[in-house]
C-alpha cells in the first residue's frame, strides 16, 4: 500500500508499505477513505515531538471502512464506516474508567507517533471497540474526519479547560485549524467577545466570519498591548494558547486578567518560562495536555442540529499519491491561503 512516511530525520515521503494485519485480537484494520495533516504532524518533522518513532507512517485522523475486525471486536463488522478518533484508549484502564482517554495506560496518542498512522490506504486501530465511531449517514465525510481530532482538541483542551462562561471574554492565540476550532466551539458559551490573534491576514479573515469581534495582526508585535488597551488594562478572562511556540505562551501571561484562565493547547517542543514573580498574585489558572476526545459524540449532535460546520475550515482535497503536495500547501499557509487540507484514499 502507498502511506507517507518521515524517517525522523530529515526525510518525509510517500512509501509503498505491507498493508497492516491484525496482531491483537482487539484491533481493527481500517481502508481510510479521508485524512487529513495536522499542525502537529509539523512539529513531528520539525523533530518536536520526543516520542515520535523514526519511520512511522504519519496521521493520525481520519474515516474510512472497516476491513477486517480481531475476535474480540463487538461493536464494528467489516463495511462499517467508521471516525477514527487520534487517542487510542483501552476502555478499562484507571485513567479510562474516568474518560481521560488521552492519558489511557496502555494507548493514548499512539497513531502517527508510536505506530503507523492514517496517512496510508490502511490502517490498524488497536482497541477498536473504544478507539472508533460509527459514522452517521446523515453527515459529510469532510466534516466528520475533522471529529478526530482538532474539534474536539479546540473544545476539550481550549475551551472547556479554560473554562469559557457566557458574556466572558476570550483571546485565541494562533488562527490555525485547531485555533479556530476552539473560536468556533467556544461560541456554545456566548462569549461577550473574541479576540483572534494571528500574522496571517487570510486566517484573520475568516476568524471574523467565524464569529470573532475583534480580529489583531501581530506581525508588529503590539497585539497584547492592543488588547490592554481595549480592555482598560485588564485582559481577558480566558486566553487560548494555539500555537506551541514560547512567545505564545509569552503573550498568554500578559493577556490573562486576573482570576483568569490560560489554556494551552499548542504543541510545545521547546521550554517556556513561567514567570511566577510576576503572575503569582494574579490567580490565575494554566491548564494544559492531550485531548481525551469523548466529546465527538456531542460533536456529532451539535452538527446535525446545525451549531457548528467544521468543513467551513476545508482549504484544499489532494489524493494520498499528492501527499508532498499537500504538505507543502499546508506548511505554507500565508501563500496558499491554507486551513485544513483533505487527503483521499486513491483506491476509492
Amino acid at each position: 500500500m502507498k502511506a507517507y512516511v518521515f524517517d525522523g530525520k530529515e526525510s518525509a515521503k510517500l512509501e509503498d508499505r505491507p498493508i497492516p494485519t491484525i496482531i491483537k485480537q482487539s484491533d481493527v484494520i481500517v481502508k481510510v477513505e479521508k485524512t487529513t495533516i495536522c499542525g502537529t504532524d509539523l512539529h513531528i518533522l520539525r523533530n518536536n515531538v520526543a516520542t515520535f518513532n523514526p519511520g512511522t507512517i504519519m496521521g493520525h485522523e481520519g474515516v474510512g471502512i472497516v476491513e477486517s475486525c480481531g475476535d474480540l471486536v463487538s461493536k464494528f463488522k467489516t463495511g462499517d464506516r467508521v471516525i477514527i478518533s487520534c487517542i487510542t484508549s483501552c476502555g478499562s484502564c484507571k485513567m479510562c474508567q474516568v474518560s481521560k482517554f488521552g492519558q489511557c495506560l496502555d494507548g493514548g496518542w499512539l497513531l502517527g507517533n508510536e505506530i503507523d498512522g492514517c496517512q496510508a490506504e490502511y490502517v490498524r486501530i488497536p482497541f477498536g471497540d473504544t478507539s472508533l465511531h460509527l459514522v452517521p449517514k446523515d453527515i459529510d465525510t469532510d466534516s466528520l474526519v475533522l471529529l478526530s481530532d482538532i474539534f474536539p482538541t479546540g473544545y476539550e483542551v481550549g475551551v472547556l479547560d479554560g473554562q469559557v462562561k457566557p458574556g466572558c471574554s476570550v483571546a485565541v492565540i494562533g488562527c490555525g485549524p485547531v485555533g479556530l476550532s476552539s473560536l468556533m466551539t467556544s461560541k456554545f458559551f456566548s462569549p461577550s467577545d473574541i479576540y483572534a490573534i494571528d500574522t496571517n491576514d487570510h486566517r484573520l479573515q475568516v476568524a471574523t466570519e467565524l464569529g470573532a469581534t475583534h480580529v489583531i495582526n501581530n506581525s508588529d508585535g503590539t497585539a497584547v498591548q492592543q488588547i490592554l488597551d481595549i480592555t482598560d488594562g485588564v485582559g481577558v478572562d480566558v486566553v487560548i494558547e494555539a500555537i506551541g511556540i514560547p512567545a505564545g505562551w509569552e503573550m498568554s501571561q500578559k493577556l490573562v486578567c486576573p482570576g483568569g484562565n490560560i489554556a494551552v493547547l499548542g504543541v510545545h517542543g521547546k521550554s517556556a518560562t513561567i514567570n511566577l514573580e510576576d503572575m503569582w498574585k494574579r490567580n490565575f489558572t494554566m491548564t494544559a495536555g492531550m485531548v481525551h476526545t469523548n466529546t465527538i459524540p456531542m460533536l456529532i449532535k451539535q452538527i446535525r442540529a446545525g451549531h457548528l460546520e467544521p468543513k467551513k475550515l476545508i482549504s484544499h482535497q489532494f489524493k494520498l499519491s499528492e501527499s508532498e503536495k499537500a504538505y507543502t500547501t499546508f506548511t505554507h499557509a500565508s501563500d496558499y491561503k491554507s486551513l485544513k487540507v483533505i487527503i483521499s484514499n486513491d483506491l476509492l
